[in-house]
């Protein structure tokens, strides 16, 4: 069977069937899944689309977006449609997609229209087959997948919503309809009076199918149709009101409606309205709604939503439910209310999310072993140390004692983030502070197995003496205080420039998974160690990792016309005259409601040489050249205020913030003696040289960095120049 097969005549088929797009150009409306940059765009286009399920309502493209997918990828395509076809179609599928697997190598794309019309024996048929990649599934379905489709088929496939058109892509397709020679009704003039057009599409209500549906019979159906080429056709909007109906929207407890009122529902319940789930609640209880479903869908919530914010509510939700199974209807009617006052008033957290952290980590972990202290001792302690070095808290203070309980590959991985709401805010501060005073605790080899031997890893040493220096934990600090507060949408676009090696890179694919993220370096090797740890991620997934030693090339590299929500940087103004060009480019592709971060180190603020030598004379010689040195590079003759005044020129909307680190650092000679070669010689003679090594070689030092952090976004009209900005301009030229 071929739902997209093409009739004998094209003229004879509906209009909203002739109108279809062919193409992903043509495709109007959910940009949020395919607007330049997105995921689901990506994969139609390079053809690495996996099993996917389409869900929305009627008329928002599900079926036409395959039907675009059949004609982009070079797959072979095949369609079902749920309502018409069983297991026996299915597996005649099947059986022909295994066959083109293994005698020619193609794969197989399943187009399962109205899938959620299947029962579970025709789903659970299709599951294996998807499973091990015989098929890839694109299922389409009105309703919502979590609750109509075979929970194991949903967890192996995206899931992505179509969202109801916007009133402008409706009159976009309207006029595509319009002006379309070959399709529409672009041979001939068709004109709308005013306000009927807007009528057909204010009762489309997001539904492209009804709007074309409304046009044909509208314009078909005045006069004498088809007319000769060019004749005019004229819509009142009499016309357009009797060619649409408007339908009422019925409580069905068998359909999608009887799910969208639980979920208003419940909304109102984690939105903390009372008055709406009150409403809610009435008319589920109006339409005869099973209360025990609802009893069940608040006792979820009082777990979910409000959890540790307030233990006491799944217990108080649960007596309610007893007390209606006791009592009955119609009185039963003050124990639901009663249960959904409670929920709506109490404090919310739904902190207990952190479980399907864990859950996910533990389906995809490497066979992360038990820590050595935490093996059971009785069977393996003399041969293999198992249980050796464990602390019994019990014989602590406060019961409680600090140590190793997660594998060492998660060691710092969090789960439970206590809000500071109810009472979580009672035991937050205690959660954080054992947190920190275990990490701090554990060693890097305390928790290994005597298995066997090996001469030292110079890599591993040199990384553990990196992060006992504390600089990983600063610029850590620093990047958590520049993104606090930041949100974008998952599917939104990030650009990292001078990503180095991931610090801000990690945190932004956090928020936006379904968005894509473009990574910018300057070296090689940078590109490889982010390029190793995403690559586990899917190809999809992954970062586009740029390289380029000049930021401001990196621009020209990027597709035209694509835009960020966030762009994130650091040290990307380090040369301060040519920050003009960057920060333009930067505005340039920003959205209108995008933001801009950056962390730019002060090097004119921070510590110097001459901090760390105690010799009067010697440091009154290297003080001077200092003041030579960072009055004429480039890199350091500006300032804090110098950059505010840079950044305010493009982004008056700034919020500055001052950052302070101090961290141990050794001096030593190789450090040194690059340092000379490179500045001071310049101003110091060659004798000096020996006195300098000398004072300052080996010795462990307080060095402070200061870092301006700067958030800006496109609130305000910017002012390209101004006074401010063109002084600094000329004293760094």
């Amino acid at each position: 069977m071929d739902l997209f097969s093409n009739s004998e005549s094209v003229k004879s088929e509906p209009l909203a069937s002739r109108m279809r797009p062919r193409t992903l150009d043509e495709y109007v409306g959910q940009e949020h899944i395919l607007g330049k940059g997105r995921l689901l765009r990506r994969a139609i286009q390079k053809d690495q689309l996996s099993s996917v399920i389409f869900y929305g309502p009627p008329g928002t493209g599900k079926t036409t977006l395959a039907r675009v997918i059949a004609n982009t990828t070079k797959s072979y395509f095949a369609t079902l449609n749920a309502v018409l076809a069983g297991v026996k179609e299915l597996e005649a599928e099947i059986n022909q997609a295994k066959e083109r697997k293994d005698l020619y190598g193609i794969r197989t794309i399943l187009f399962v229209d109205e899938v959620h019309r299947w029962n579970k024996r025709q789903q659970d048929a299709l599951l294996p087959w998807v499973e091990n990649g015989t098929v890839i599934l694109i299922g389409a379905t009105t309703e919502n997948p979590y609750f109509e489709v075979n929970a194991a088929l949903v967890s192996r496939s995206r899931i992505f919503q179509l969202k109801k058109l916007t009133d402008k892509d409706l009159f976009d397709i309207a006029e595509a309809t319009i002006k379309d020679e070959s399709r529409g009704y672009g041979k001939y003039d068709v004109c709308f009076e005013e306000g009927a057009l807007e009528h057909l599409v204010k009762v489309s209500n997001g539904d492209a199918r009804s709007l074309l549906n409304a046009m044909e019979l509208a314009i078909e159906t005045t006069g004498n149709f088809p007319p000769k080429e060019g004749a005019k056709i004229f819509i009142t909007k009499e016309t357009a009101e009797e060619s649409i109906q408007k339908k009422a929207v019925l409580y069905d407890k068998e359909g999608d409606y009887h799910f969208d009122v639980i979920s208003a529902f419940i909304k109102s319940l984690r939105g903390s309205d009372v008055d709406a789930a009150l409403y809610w609640l009435a008319k589920m209880v109006n339409a005869g709604e099973d209360s025990r479903f609802i009893f069940r869908r608040m006792m979820i919530l009082a777990s979910e939503d409000v959890g540790m914010a307030d233990p006491f509510a799944l217990t108080f939700v649960t007596s309610c439910a007893e007390a209606f199974d006791r009592i009955g209807l119609p009185e039963g009617r003050f124990h639901l209310a009663h249960a959904a006052i409670y929920l709506a008033t109490t404090k919310k957290s739904n902190t207990t999310l952190g479980f399907f952290d864990a859950l996910s980590d533990v389906e995809n972990e490497r066979d992360d072993d038990v820590p050595n202290h935490l093996k059971d001792p009785s069977r393996d302690k003399e041969g293999f140390n198992h249980g050796e070095g464990y602390l019994y808290p019990h014989s602590y203070k406060d019961h409680w004692v600090a140590q190793q309980y997660l594998p060492s590959s998660l060691l710092g991985k969090i789960y439970y983030k206590p809000t500071g709401i109810g009472y979580e805010g009672e035991i937050r501060d205690s959660v954080v502070f054992r947190r920190q005073a275990q990490l701090e605790s554990i060693s890097a080899d305390e928790s290994e197995e005597v298995l066997t031997w090996s001469p030292g890893d110079k890599k591993r040493n040199l990384f553990l003496e990196r992060a006992m220096a504390g600089r990983s934990a600063e610029l850590k600090s620093s990047t958590e205080t520049l993104f606090s507060a930041v949100k974008i949408k998952r599917h939104d676009n990030a650009l990292i420039l001078n990503a180095s090696s991931g610090l801000m890179l990690y945190p932004v694919m956090k928020m936006n998974p379904e968005g894509l993220t473009v990574c910018h370096v300057r070296k090689n090797d940078e590109r490889d160690v982010i390029s190793h740890f995403c690559s586990e991620l899917e190809e999809l997934t992954r970062p586009e990792i740029l390289v380029s030693p000049k930021t401001e090339n990196v621009f020209s590299m990027l597709e035209e016309g694509l835009k960020f929500s966030l762009i994130a940087s650091r040290n990307i103004l380090s040369r301060l005259k040519d920050g003009e060009n960057i920060l333009k480019e930067i505005k340039k592709r920003l959205e209108t409601d995008g933001i801009f971060l950056l962390m730019q180190a002060l090097p004119s603020q921070s510590s110097r040489l001459s901090d760390f030598i105690d010799e009067p004379q010697l440091k009154k010689e290297i003080l001077k050249a200092e003041e030579k040195i960072y009055s004429s590079s480039e890199l350091t003759c500006w300032d804090e205020k110098d950059l505010e005044n840079l950044v305010s020129a493009y982004f008056p909307s700034s919020e500055y913030m001052k950052k302070e680190n101090t961290e141990k650092r050794k001096l030593t000679e190789a450090m040194l003696s690059s340092w000379w070669d490179k500045s001071y010689s310049r101003y110091l003679s060659e004798d000096i040289r020996e006195s300098y090594i000398r004072s300052l070689s080996e010795k462990l030092v307080d060095y402070k960095t200061i870092t301006l952090l700067v958030r800006s976004n496109l609130n305000k009209q910017s002012k390209e120049t101004d006074d401010a900005w063109l002084k600094v301009l000329a004293k760094t030229k």
